[in-house]
């Protein structure tokens, strides 16, 4: 099942939002991970960046057989070997991956989905304890150059409503803004 559009730019124009490295940076995601999978990989936008601190691997998962190539493509290009990537409907048949085996899982501009608890869920089950759950989203602001509709566009205490409801842990100061047109979130999954 492909999730709801999102509005997602051409690679220019989205690369022209983010610095990966320093937004996995702002969320705390620079050292000390081994595995990670992400949740739709889209252009590699964030894989790349992902691989450079996971000492094992990056499972890339996504439903477009087109960005599944590209991110291949790329990794081959850079000469990166720790990044699985996988076409996968995880909406519909999950990640695959084993329970407990993932310390950090990303959810990146995806959680306007019809079901976003199910996907929190599902990081859940795959999460190590005390692995973390990685969000960002556009912000719930029309003058954003792209994104998903407003109607479907989470807010940031949807998201955090959400993640609580799905089992997560959630402290006040683990909330990000990400210029120029996102926030984040990170979660815990506890110790026991």
């Amino acid at each position: 099942m492909k999730v709801r559009d999102s509005g997602m730019p051409d690679e220019e124009m989205w690369i022209g939002f983010f610095d990966p490295a320093k937004v996995l940076s702002v969320l705390g995601l620079d050292c000390g991970l081994k595995d990670i999978v992400e949740f739709g990989c889209g252009y590699g936008t964030f894989t790349l960046a992902a691989a450079a601190i996971a000492s094992g691997t990056v499972h890339a998962l996504d439903i477009e057989p087109i960005m599944i190539e590209i991110v291949r493509q790329k990794c081959f290009d850079a000469d990166i070997s720790n990044v699985e990537v996988t076409l996968r409907d995880f909406v519909a048949t999950g990640t695959g991956l084993a329970n407990n085996s993932m310390d950090a899982a990303l959810l990146f501009n995806i959680l306007h989905h019809e079901e976003p608890v199910a996907l929190m869920k599902e990081a859940l089950r795959i999460l190590k304890p005390n692995g973390v759950l990685a969000v960002i989203h556009w912000n719930y602001d029309p003058a954003t150059p792209r994104g998903p509709a407003m109607e479907i566009r989470p807010q940031p205490e949807q998201c955090i409503q959400w993640g609580l409801e799905a089992g997560f842990n959630f402290l006040k100061q683990d909330r990000y803004d990400l210029p120029p047109h996102h926030y984040g979130l990170t979660f815990k999954k506890s110790l026991s």
